[in-house]
């Protein structure tokens, strides 16, 4: 395909959108995308690039993003960079954001990788945005009440705001919201090693992003990537090395099948290893509750402190739930002593949770990035040394270049 470098868009000619939040406030802008009704929560992310993943990431269903990045689709779009699977294959990635609000739309696209326009594939998925709102109101807006139920509404579906008002407010909340149905496979799927396999590992998919098993087949790892209801029958019939828990939407605390399953790796001895509603799954079978946040934590700028070491990682987050902090350092589970291992150095929230024998852990950011930084990248480096540990292969773990992701 032939890249759309210096593709413009016109600026001109838009219909009036209106982003309306449950509260009554209301901010007028422009279609840009599809054009009609789009519901969901609105939450914004601080990342100043990485709008690709951001749309394709399976954890922000349901949910109207914000950017605070002045500008949106200057890079344009791309079929590499989709952190989702579009009809069975990466094709750039399923958007999963109910709708996008900007501020400045670029009118040119232009980057070498890139292959047609942000709005091309917003249109093309039927995806709604509004742009030309000041996102940083709306930002400081959710900052100071909190996430909220929210709207846009363009085209033939702007009409009074009395109506959209109630539209928005009529939709269920987030809270208890069990979304993770809907975003995973339907059947099991191999994703095989760059060259010899060294260890399998299962891996359910909660809304599991695509550089994952990028990130741990490049470190010899099998991955056998499976529905979110899968059973502990269907984890033993692999025979693998390792249970990994992916990040994914909605509210942990409906997650009982997932817990359930967890209980059920952890007495059978299973390393395990999970990342963001992982680690909200790790917990809770662990004995720790969740609650819902006042805005979360959504960006790839994000301080978090291993408390063991003192090290600060800078991280990429998309969370709207947390762990509830222990009342101490440590507790006993039915699996042995936990310990919180992690916490973000902004406000202190439980960012990791393990079992200090070593043999399950977790952490509420994305290691594998996509988009973000890599320094938690080793996180994937130390399940690999626990699975060795546990199988006994001593072979080389290979050069550190050859273990990192791409994306």
């Amino acid at each position: 395909m032939t890249p759309h470098n210096g593709t413009t868009v016109a600026p001109g000619g838009r219909e009036p959108a209106a982003l309306v939040l449950e509260d009554g406030r209301i901010h007028r802008g422009t279609a840009f995308g599809a054009t009609g009704t789009t519901l969901g929560e609105a939450v914004f992310t601080t990342g100043m690039s990485g709008y690709q993943e951001t749309l394709t990431d399976p954890s922000y269903h349901r949910q109207i993003v914000v950017s605070t990045a002045p500008q949106i689709g200057n890079t344009g779009w791309n079929d590499e960079d989709g952190e989702s699977l579009l009809d069975g294959r990466n094709g750039g990635g399923r958007i999963w954001v109910s709708g996008l609000v900007i501020r400045d739309l670029s009118r040119r696209a232009s980057n070498h990788r890139s292959e047609r326009t942000l709005e091309d594939e917003m249109l093309a998925q039927g995806i709604v945005g509004i742009a030309g709102v000041d996102t940083r109101a709306v930002v400081r807006h959710i900052r100071d009440l909190g996430a909220m139920k929210a709207g846009i509404f363009s085209g033939e579906d702007l009409v009074d705001d009395e109506s959209m008002i109630a539209t928005v407010r009529a939709q269920e909340p987030m809270a208890g919201a069990s979304l993770a149905e809907a975003v995973s496979t339907d059947t099991a799927y191999v994703v095989e090693p760059e060259g010899r396999a060294r260890f399998s590992v299962a891996a359910l998919d909660l809304g599991i992003k695509t550089n994952t098993p990028r990130m741990l087949t490049a470190r010899g790892v099998r991955v056998h990537v499976l529905p979110s209801d899968s059973t502990l029958q269907d984890v033993l019939d692999l025979d693998v090395d390792g249970v990994f828990l992916s990040n994914g939407p909605g509210d942990p605390a409906t997650a009982d099948a997932a817990v359930h399953l967890t209980k059920e790796v952890l007495s059978q001895g299973i390393p395990f290893f999970g990342i963001c509603f992982g680690n909200q799954i790790l917990g809770r079978a662990l004995g720790l509750e969740t609650y819902k946040m006042r805005f979360g934590h959504r960006g790839i700028n994000i301080p978090v402190v291993e408390k063991a070491t003192g090290r600060v990682a800078i991280t990429s987050q998309n969370h709207g739930f947390a762990l509830r902090a222990p009342e101490t350092e440590t507790w006993e589970t039915p699996w042995g002593t936990a310990t919180v291992t992690h916490v973000c150095a902004n406000d202190g929230t439980v960012e990791g949770v393990a079992l200090t024998d070593g043999s399950a852990f977790s952490v509420q950011y994305h290691p594998e990035a996509a988009a973000g930084p890599r320094d938690a990248a080793d996180l994937f480096d130390r399940f690999v040394s626990l699975l060795d540990s546990a199988t006994g292969d001593t072979a080389a773990h290979g050069s550190a270049d050859s273990r990192k992701g791409s994306n």
